[in-house]
């Protein structure tokens, strides 16, 4: 699932940034080498940031 269309951003690129430590969004997008454009991802980045550290 394409989790930022600005950047291309994979719903699995940001769990592998996660796994590489990042617990914020700004953390993915900085691991992933990108900035947030428009913004309108952030608030579902930080959803499944939530669900992935809940179940961790």
């Amino acid at each position: 699932m394409v989790v930022c269309i600005c950047n291309a951003i994979r719903e699995q690129d940001l769990k592998d940034a996660l796994r590489d430590g990042a617990a914020r969004p700004a953390e993915v997008y900085a691991r992933l080498g990108r900035r947030p454009k428009c913004g309108q991802c952030l608030s579902f980045a930080q959803s499944i940031i939530t669900r992935e550290t809940a179940t961790a």
